[in-house]
């Protein structure tokens, strides 16, 4: 049976995703899980390293955490690996983390010129889309104004984006930290952002966000980001409590902490993901008071 694709013109309009990220997060605190099939965790849960390991693999994951949390990132690379069949999978979870009440952040990494950029737009932020998200991680490396055509998709369909700046990997250290006349390049990228926020979303929560690593030591200014922070590095990476808090700084409020392999590998079994959760979720939950 074939799956009609509802039309841009036929999707009701919706609240801001900064607006609807900022109840999300009151609702159920401040963590982020990732939904990350790659091929170690699919034979650890004695699943196959194909298109249905990966299916079942994310349908016990949403039945674990979807909706406990305010926001789920499916790493878009293990689903793409198995062509067709995976694309396939990850529109069904996309659609099943909002069935859940979660806010869904495809982690793309998506990043382009002009007419290309224009494309990957269309595809993940695009209302009638069947790859349409939430949010869509987004690479500035090419110059934060390669992304326009991003930045203007995700604000007429009431979208977000997370604008990699300061990445815990080690390769990027020589580029991110690199200083000129603005500051680091990590710096200029979040103040980029952060003035796109204040001109799009002046009285209320911005919907552009950026991604910083929970492990870096030299991290950017957060202060006038005016819109949320995606922090992956915690837990078996080694970011801790403290370490959000002292980078989000000011932003702790508006901070995703995401945290993937350490939820992912007490499955199989879903009670055991879910008590996982119910732990991690205390732990970090902010208020306006940090």
């Amino acid at each position: 049976m074939t799956r009609v694709i509802p039309s841009a013109d036929s999707v009701a309009p919706r609240d801001p995703f900064g607006t609807r990220l900022r109840e999300a997060v009151a609702a159920r605190g401040n963590l982020c899980v990732g939904i990350d099939p790659h091929p170690e965790l699919l034979e650890a849960w004695g699943l196959g390293v194909d298109a249905a390991g990966v299916a079942e693999f994310a349908r016990r994951s949403l039945e674990a955490f979807g909706d406990l949390v305010p926001a789920v990132k499916p790493q878009v690379a293990f689903f793409e690996e198995h062509g067709s069949a995976g694309i396939a999978v990850l529109e069904e979870v996309l659609r099943g983390i909002a069935d859940h009440g979660s806010l869904s952040i495809a982690d793309a990494k998506r990043g382009d010129i002009g007419s290309t950029m224009a494309g990957y737009a269309r595809a993940w932020l695009r209302d009638g889309s069947p790859l349409a998200c939430d949010a869509l991680t987004v690479s500035p490396y090419l110059g934060v104004g390669s992304l326009d055509a991003a930045f203007d998709m995700a604000a007429s369909n009431g979208r977000g984006l997370f604008v990699l700046a300061r990445t815990s990997n080690p390769e990027a250290g020589g580029l991110q930290s690199a200083s000129g006349p603005a500051g680091t390049v990590a710096q200029s990228v979040v103040d980029e952002v952060g003035r796109r926020n204040a001109a799009a979303s002046p009285d209320a929560p911005g919907s552009f966000g950026v991604v910083v690593g929970a492990t870096v030591a030299d991290p950017p200014l957060l202060d006038d980001l005016g819109g949320p922070v995606l922090m992956p590095g915690v837990g078996e990476q080694g970011g801790t409590l403290d370490d959000v808090r002292r980078i989000a700084g000011p932003a702790l409020p508006n901070t995703l902490v995401n945290v993937s392999r350490h939820v992912l590998r007490a499955g199989p079994d879903v009670a055991a993901m879910r008590a996982v959760i119910v732990d991690l979720a205390e732990t970090y939950r902010f208020d306006d008071r940090g």
